[in-house]
């Protein structure tokens, strides 16, 4: 269908082509992240809208480590949805009947950080030659291999987080965006690339947010 093809414009913003795929994508993901960083419910089923368009845009924007990251947001948004919704215990629910937020500790953050690390090696040297192995799935080559899949893993472990609740989730939010606007700028996709530096700006409300939050969960406590 026309409408969910990048070059089907529907308004032209500043000499800028906006398609309907590019524009709902970049809204119900803004409004997703918007919402985490409040710790509301109604976040992940924006997040799963937002992976569905995004899909779409990046296969044919070829940049396809954040393609394939869409099907993991998906997955991930669906439990992160039932995650924030369904406490296993009294002592990690809060006021609301739902999910507390918490935090991981510095050693398993190191560990995550090592892992990430290394896969994103490993992806990027899969991604660089995937165009030679699937050249009719992929007939052109990734823009931007190792950049782009660092961005995907780090997604990966941050999104974990998210939907655990844990506050460290938004430090690696920070950096993923600093890195995805850079590598959307160079791409000529400049309303994500907008996008993502609005993401890091609320990611750094969002770490502020919780932190004020997790802080008055242990003076409640003392």
């Amino acid at each position: 269908m026309e409408f969910f093809k990048i070059d089907f414009i529907i308004f032209t913003l500043a000499g800028y082509h906006v398609s309907p795929v590019e524009l709902i994508g970049t809204l119900s993901g803004l409004f997703c992240v918007i919402y985490c960083a409040k710790g509301a419910v109604i976040a992940w089923p924006l997040g799963i809208l937002n992976a569905v368009f995004f899909f779409i845009l990046f296969y044919q924007a070829r940049l396809y480590p954040d393609m394939f990251l869409q099907i993991y947001f998906f997955i991930t948004s669906i439990y992160g949805w039932w995650r924030w919704k369904n406490p296993k215990t009294v002592f990690e629910t809060d006021s609301r009947s739902e999910l507390k937020i918490s935090a991981v500790s510095s050693r398993t953050f190191l560990m995550l950080t090592l892992i990430t690390l290394t896969a994103t090696g490993a992806a990027g040297y899969f991604i660089s030659g995937i165009h030679n192995l699937f050249p009719v799935i992929f007939p052109e080559p990734s823009s931007f291999p190792y950049a782009d899949s660092f961005v995907a893993v780090m997604s990966i472990t941050a999104q974990i987080l998210l939907s655990l609740k844990k506050r460290e989730n938004w430090i690696l939010w920070i950096i993923t965006d600093i890195t995805a606007t850079s590598i959307y700028f160079m791409k000529g996709i400049y309303l994500v690339g907008i996008e993502y530096i609005i993401f890091g700006l609320i990611a750094s409300a969002g770490l502020w947010n919780w932190n004020r939050i997790f802080t008055n969960y242990e003076l409640e406590e003392a």
